[in-house]
C-alpha cells in the first residue's frame, strides 16, 4: 500500500490541474469528507498534520469533527500532501472502495455520499462528476423526502377535514337543541338574578352601617390602645429612672468610703514620698541658720537675681517634663490624638497610637510615673483591639463623651496636691485642668521629649 500512496501525489496533483469543482462542495458530502479527516487522525504523527490541525491531534474523532471540521475540509482542499496521507490511511481502512474508485469502477450498492467523500479525497479520474453526482442524488432524495411529508400531510389534512364536516351536520341539530334550553336556563337565570339584585342593595345598605357603626367603635378603641401605650411607656421609663436612681444610690453607698480611702491614702504616699525625697534632696545638717540669713540678697561673688532666673527652663525644654515627672507620684495624662497630630498627622489612626504608646511606655520604664493616655472614642469605627503596653493606662471616651472632658474628670479624680501633668495643646484643655490644680504642658515638649526616648 506505500507504494501507490507514494505516486498518487502526482496523480493528485495532475488531477487537481485537470479537474476542479466549479461549486461549493455539498454539505453531506463535507461532512462524510470531514469525518474521512477526523478518522485519519489516529494514524498520523504531529509531524504529519498541517500546522492549523495539530492542537486538535488529542482530540476524539467526534471532537475534532465539531470543533476542527472547518479546519480539516480547508486543509484537505489546499493542501495536497496531507490530503495524500488522508487518501493512504483511507486505502487502509477501506481497501475494496478505494480501488473501486480508482479503476474508474464504484460499487453500486454503495451510500453516493461515502463514495463522493473517498473521491474527493483520493481525486482518481472523473472525481469532480462523483462528487456532482452524489451531490444531485443528496438533493433528489431530500426532494423525495420532502414530497413523501408534504403527501402524507395533504392526506391527514383531508382526513381531518372530512370529520370536522360529519361533525357539523350531525352537531347541528344539537346545537339548536341545547341553544333552545340555554335561552330557557338564561331567562330564568335573569329573574333569579334580578331578585338576587334586590337583596343585595338591601344587605349593602345594612353593612355599610355595620361598617360605619364598627369604624367607630374601633377609633374609640385605637385611641384608648393609643393612650394606655403612652402611659405605660411613660411609667416604664419612670420606673427605669428610679431603678437606675437607687442603683446609683447604693453603689454611691458602697464605693463612696472606698473612694475616699484611696483618694486619702494616694494623698498621703504623695506627701510621705514627697517628704522622704525632700529629706534626701536638702540632706539638712543639724539647724544653725539665723533669721538674718533668710534674707534674700546678693553676697559678694554669688549669682545676681538676674542670673538665677536665666537658669530657668524653659517652656519647651524636654528637661521641663523630667523635672515633673521626678516629682513623688507624679501622674501624666496625655491628650493622645492632640499629640499625634500635632506629631505625625499623615499617619493613619491606628499607627498613630502605636508610635505614641510605644513611647511612653520607654518613658515610664524610665521615670516610673504613672501615665494614662486618653484617645477619642467618636474617631473610632469599631472597638479597638488593643493591648495597653507596660505601664501605660489606655482610655477610649465613651457615645456623647470627649476626650477633653475624660482628661477633665481624670484630673478631677485625682486628690488635690498630688502632682498631675497634662500633656495637651488644647487652650481649653490646659486652661481647665490648671483650674483643677493640674499642670498642663504643650504636645511639642512631650514630642520632643519621646524622640529622646527612641
Amino acid at each position: 500500500m506505500v507504494e501507490p500512496a507514494s505516486g498518487a501525489e502526482p496523480a493528485d496533483a495532475a488531477g487537481d490541474a485537470a479537474e476542479v469543482l466549479d461549486r461549493p462542495l455539498p454539505e453531506g458530502v463535507r461532512r462524510r469528507v470531514v469525518a474521512l479527516v477526523s478518522d485519519a487522525f489516529g494514524g498520523l504523527t504531529v509531524a504529519d498534520l498541517p500546522a492549523q490541525l495539530r492542537q486538535y491531534a488529542r482530540f476524539t474523532p467526534t471532537r475534532r469533527a465539531k470543533f476542527a471540521g472547518n479546519a480539516m475540509a480547508t486543509a484537505v482542499e489546499s493542501d495536497p500532501v496531507f490530503r495524500g496521507r488522508v487518501a493512504e490511511k483511507f486505502r487502509e481502512a477501506q481497501a475494496d472502495l478505494a480501488s473501486a474508485l480508482e479503476s474508474g469502477a464504484p460499487p453500486a450498492a454503495a451510500d453516493p455520499l461515502d463514495v463522493a467523500a473517498a473521491a474527493y479525497v483520493l481525486r482518481p479520474a472523473g472525481w469532480v462528476k462523483l462528487v456532482a453526482a452524489a451531490g444531485e442524488e443528496a438533493q433528489r432524495a431530500d426532494a423525495e423526502r420532502v414530497d413523501e411529508e408534504a403527501r402524507r400531510e395533504m392526506e391527514r389534512l383531508r382526513e381531518e377535514l372530512a370529520h370536522v364536516r360529519e361533525l357539523q351536520r350531525t352537531g347541528a341539530d344539537q346545537v339548536r337543541a341545547e341553544l333552545d334550553a340555554a335561552r330557557k336556563e338564561a331567562e330564568s337565570l335573569q329573574r333569579k338574578l334580578r331578585s338576587a339584585l334586590s337583596d343585595v342593595k338591601r344587605g349593602d345598605a345594612a353593612l355599610r352601617k355595620i361598617n360605619s357603626e364598627v369604624d367607630g367603635i374601633r377609633a374609640e378603641a385605637a385611641a384608648q390602645v393609643t393612650t394606655a401605650e403612652s402611659e405605660t411607656r411613660r411609667l416604664k421609663s419612670r420606673l427605669a429612672e428610679v431603678e437606675s436612681a437607687l442603683e446609683t444610690s447604693r453603689r454611691a453607698t458602697r464605693e463612696g468610703r472606698s473612694i475616699e480611702d484611696m483618694r486619702l491614702r494616694l494623698l498621703l504616699d504623695t506627701v510621705l514620698d514627697a517628704a522622704a525625697g525632700l529629706r534626701r534632696e536638702l540632706a539638712l545638717p543639724p539647724v544653725s541658720t539665723r533669721p538674718a540669713d533668710t534674707v534674700e540678697a546678693v553676697e559678694p561673688g554669688r549669682m545676681t537675681p538676674k542670673d538665677i532666673a536665666a537658669r530657668a527652663l524653659s517652656e519647651t525644654d524636654p528637661a521641663l517634663l523630667d523635672q515633673l515627672l521626678a516629682l513623688p507620684q507624679a501622674h501624666l495624662v496625655v491628650d493622645g490624638y492632640n499629640v499625634t497630630k500635632t506629631g505625625y498627622p499623615t499617619m493613619p489612626l491606628e499607627k498613630q497610637r502605636l508610635r505614641l504608646l510605644g513611647g511612653l511606655s520607654m518613658l515610664a520604664a524610665q521615670t516610673g510615673a504613672e501615665m494614662t493616655c486618653v484617645f477619642d472614642g467618636a474617631e473610632l469605627a469599631a472597638p479597638v483591639l488593643l493591648a495597653p503596653p507596660r505601664g501605660v493606662r489606655v482610655l477610649f471616651s465613651k457615645a456623647g463623651v470627649t476626650a477633653d472632658e475624660l482628661i477633665r474628670q481624670l484630673v478631677r479624680a485625682e486628690p488635690a496636691g498630688r502632682p498631675v501633668v497634662v500633656v495637651s495643646t488644647d487652650r481649653e484643655v490646659a486652661d481647665g485642668v490648671a483650674k483643677a490644680g493640674a499642670r498642663p504642658v504643650a504636645s511639642a515638649l512631650l514630642l520632643k521629649r519621646l524622640s529622646r526616648v527612641s
